[in-house]
């Protein structure tokens, strides 16, 4: 009776594309159902109390008994949102984009690139003032570089949020790393943030230029050379990333993984560096390679953009919790900041 529930089900998910191919065996008197997909492949076992067992690296959560089979969620990764038809009518999301706040070298008025520099003391107090300015905002996921600078102003921004929710950094590097950083408690996890840290959304790798003075760099190789570094299209520095390199990675990491979540109406926060943020907003507001070079953003002010039918409109900077402006640009933002105002005061 379970094997014909889940012959049942797994009909429902084939004709949905979440699967091509599917069997059953029996090894040991034991029965088991195999899914395969593209990616990834899901042995699940049937056991006697009617419920589970699962292998594989990604998997479906499921539940059964004789007469029924229900999906209950499905793999814990968050890469799983491209599942999503992008071609249906999506779900409006907010996105914010934070570069982030004043690194040790920014004072010192050297190139960093991909360096791990953390925040000055200005740099903390920027991330704490962007937090203040996006604290009426939902915010469902987080996604950072791998540089601890930009990963302090996210962590630093959400000590702000009204919400009070507890951003804890995803570790998803091993089969350890998941299950040590495991939550148990689920009433502790409905008051956590993920956060996704990635290298694709590292600032651009300066090369042979990182470390040094950039004044001291313009005056050895004349400020025309070190301007064309800095700031033109596809002209690297010596061995290092021009601004289109770094927009493909930048850009592919959002469409593989960003964009589908704010499809699905997960509001999504990006806290990275000014190269790759700059990439990102090419592709959003559908700038030209002369348009982008020209585009500049200081550390700490947060970008809103809400998206909505697959398209993103941008909305300025927040202007702070005291200011109402901002939140009437959509009833969704409105409602979520009634209901804050109604939780606390």
């Amino acid at each position: 009776m379970a094997a014909t529930a889940f012959q049942q089900a797994t009909g429902t998910l084939l004709s949905h594309g979440y699967f091509i191919n599917y069997g059953f065996r029996r090894e040991n008197g034991k029965q088991s159902l195999r899914l395969i997909s593209n990616g990834f492949r899901v042995d699940i076992g049937i056991l006697r109390t009617g419920s589970y067992r699962s292998s594989g690296r990604k998997c479906i959560v499921a539940q059964a008994s004789s007469s029924q089979f229900s999906v209950l969620n499905q793999a814990s990764s968050l890469s799983n949102d491209t599942t999503i038809d992008s071609s249906k009518k999506s779900k409006e999301a907010a996105l914010i984009l934070i570069r982030h706040g004043e690194s040790l070298w920014n004072e010192k008025n050297l190139f960093t690139g991909c360096v791990d520099v953390p925040l000055t003391t200005k740099g903390v107090e920027e991330a704490i003032e962007a937090g203040k300015r996006i604290s009426n905002i939902p915010i469902d996921v987080i996604h950072t570089s791998a540089l601890i600078r930009a990963q302090m102003t996210a962590m630093l921004a959400m000590t702000q949020h009204r919400r009070k929710k507890v951003p804890i950094i995803m570790h998803n590097e091993s089969e350890q790393a998941k299950s040590w950083s495991q939550i148990f408690s689920e009433e502790t996890n409905k008051q956590c943030i993920p956060v996704v840290t990635a290298w694709q959304l590292n600032e651009r790798m300066y090369g042979e230029l990182q470390g040094l003075n950039k004044q001291e760099t313009a005056d050895r190789y004349g400020k025309e050379q070190v301007h064309e570094w800095r700031r033109s299209y596809d002209i690297p520095p010596p061995n290092g990333e021009s601004l289109e390199m770094c927009a493909q990675r930048a850009v592919a990491y959002f469409k593989e993984h960003i964009e589908p979540q704010l499809l699905s109406g997960k509001n999504v926060m990006i806290a990275a560096h000014g190269n790759s943020l700059r990439s990102i907003i090419m592709y959003l507001d559908k700038l030209t390679s002369e348009e982008v070079i020209s585009l500049e953003l200081s550390t700490g002010i947060p970008m809103l953009y809400i998206s909505q039918e697959g398209k993103f409109i941008r909305r300025g900077s927040p202007a702070g919790p005291t200011e109402a402006g901002v939140y009437a640009y959509t009833k969704r933002l409105a409602k979520y900041r009634q209901k804050l105002d109604d939780m606390f005061e």
